[in-house]
């Protein structure tokens, strides 16, 4: 019978400030870990909506640079590019190959350094390089 007195007296310790205590350990403990998992995510996101939108806007560009009718063709992809990479805010690097009578294939490259994108910096450690979105295109009224 001693033995059910003592678990009933430490059972009820335990329902009160013990346990809340206990809580608020668990919490401090696994709080770092949720949090770097919720920003994770959240740098995944925003890496992959920004290489989309490169991607779209180098395919933008290069649908303008193929136009055989567009007057100053190079000005245009400019323009275009800056429409579609302005909800963004970054700022980007635009690489042209252009088309010749041997190649007729217009090429256009939207880039962004890596470290201009990233919303916490180098919490997951440094990132060098850039990410790109790159578009091929044939001229159109040229023989290849």
């Amino acid at each position: 019978m001693k033995l059910k007195s003592i678990l009933r007296r430490t059972s009820r310790r335990r329902d009160g400030k013990q346990s809340r205590a206990a809580a608020v350990v668990e919490f401090a403990v696994v709080l770092p870990l949720l949090l770097t998992i919720l920003f994770g995510i959240m740098e995944y996101g925003w890496v992959f909506m920004v290489r989309q939108t490169l991607q779209n806007a180098a395919r933008e560009g290069c649908r303008v640079a193929v136009l055989q009718s567009s007057s100053a063709p190079y000005a245009a992809v400019t323009t275009r590019v800056n429409q579609v990479m302005a909800p963004t805010g970054l700022s980007f690097t635009i690489t042209m190959t252009h088309a010749d009578t041997d190649d007729p294939v217009e090429t256009v490259e939207v880039t962004v350094p890596y470290s201009d994108i990233s919303l916490m910096g180098n919490f997951f450690g440094p990132r060098s390089g850039d990410i790109a979105g790159t578009a091929s295109m044939r001229k159109e009224g040229m023989a290849g």
